[in-house]
């Protein structure tokens, strides 16, 4: 499980502080799917850094981030270590960002298995080959570099890399975005499938309401760095309380209704 309270991010911007995040309370339990969704701005993005230690050095965070039981805000790198890979991964937003475009995207899977896990060359080629048939790309992949991949062939790489560790929880940020409709529903159906089988956590970030109420089992709503509204997907039409819950909801039936 991992645990926000009372979770705030902020800059110095002009002589004052700006927030990013404000105040954020909330826990993300282990084998559900928890969905993040706001306008652009929110600090969705913000919260997933955070909870990886990825944000830039002028960031300041107050509040705790526990991972585990452990409180990692401020954390050094050598600590966080112990939990990146292992225990939590990203699939990032923007799939071709993922990658080193000079290196295979097998050398690629296989170094955090090399790395983190300890394992030998010749071990962490086969995890590689067999995590790359589990997302449906096939071994052969492994010896192609990501320019020679579509933008769904390389967002599945990006999860055969997320998972190369065996971590208990995914923070999945936008990962269809740019993707179009069909490859979107493949990417969903296969982490949905994922999260399944292997009986993982997963913080799905996303702007699109559809996606993320047909994967996950809670909505957090987010707007302007605050956490305004949690409820469960299937009650979000019915229950929502909150303006920008709302706002959100009318967009998506009117959506619907636009649809031939």
């Amino acid at each position: 499980m991992i645990v926000l309270e009372n979770l705030s991010v902020l800059y110095r911007s002009q002589g004052r502080e700006v927030f990013a995040l404000s105040d954020v309370t909330l826990s993300l339990p282990a084998g559900r799917v928890t969905g993040l969704v706001g306008e652009s701005g929110s600090g969705k993005t913000t919260l997933v850094m955070a909870i990886l230690g990825l944000l830039p050095p002028e960031a300041r965070v107050r509040g705790r981030i526990l991972l585990e039981g452990v409180d990692v805000a401020g954390m050094a790198e050598s600590g966080l270590d112990r939990f990146r890979w292992t225990r939590v991964a990203l699939v990032p937003q923007g799939s071709q960002n993922s990658f080193n475009p000079v290196l295979s995207i097998g050398e690629q899977v296989a170094e955090p298995i090399r790395i983190h896990q300890g394992a030998s060359r010749t071990e962490a080629e086969k995890k590689t080959r067999r995590l790359l048939d589990e997302v449906g790309l096939g071994a052969r992949i492994a010896a192609r570099f990501p320019h020679e991949l579509s933008g769904g062939q390389r967002q599945r790489a990006a999860l055969a890399m997320a998972l190369g560790c065996d971590p208990a929880f995914l923070l999945a940020d936008e990962p269809t975005t740019a993707l179009d409709v069909i490859i979107q529903a493949e990417i969903v159906e296969l982490l949905r499938r994922t999260v399944r089988d292997r009986k993982m956590g997963m913080a799905l970030v996303s702007h699109d309401l559809p996606l993320a109420s047909g994967l996950c089992e809670t909505i957090c709503v987010l707007d302007g760095g605050r956490l305004v509204e949690i409820l469960p997907a299937e009650d979000l039409a019915e229950r929502a309380r909150h303006p920008r819950t709302r706002a959100l909801v009318k967009a998506l039936l009117e959506m619907e209704q636009a649809r031939p």
